[in-house]
């Protein structure tokens, strides 16, 4: 019998799947985002700011609503919020990801602005909001795993 033999679909623990599938792409599409948007930054490449406006909006997006509501699915059925002194690293998470989702729709929409305007003058702030967003991530990721108090 192998070990996958041994992985049962009824013993999965589907939010916690959803949720870190959903900061995966969020994250790598973050990272994706900001290897295109510096060039385009510094070239005034409007193709790279294309390719940085699409994997905010086909990629960072929909990871960001997939990561967020497996969150909030997890935090329910763990009965998490029901625990009278609350963990600080859900703190650390919810807050990471308000903050990540108010930062991420702004340079959405900055890039779109530039790809629609074939100008990419807004690279540079867009670039600045990525940059700010992933050192969040990274906040955020060192929490969920060391789980401070």
């Amino acid at each position: 019998m192998s070990s996958l033999a041994a992985i049962r679909p009824d013993s999965w623990d589907l939010p916690l799947f959803l949720h870190v599938l959903g900061a995966f792409v969020m994250v790598g599409a973050a990272v994706l985002a900001a290897a295109f948007l510096v060039p385009a930054w510094r070239n005034a490449s409007v193709d790279a700011l294309r390719v940085g406006y699409r994997s905010l909006l086909y990629g960072a997006l929909p990871g960001f609503v997939v990561m967020r509501v497996a969150a909030q699915w997890l935090y329910d059925e763990e009965g998490i919020g029901d625990i009278p002194d609350e963990p600080a690293w859900t703190a650390i998470g919810f807050g990471t990801s308000d903050l990540g989702a108010l930062l991420l729709v702004i340079a959405t929409v900055i890039t779109a602005m530039g790809v629609r305007r074939s100008n990419a003058g807004g690279a540079r702030i867009a670039a600045a909001l990525i940059g700010a967003l992933l050192v969040l991530y990274v906040v955020a990721i060192w929490a969920m795993t060391t789980k401070p108090v």
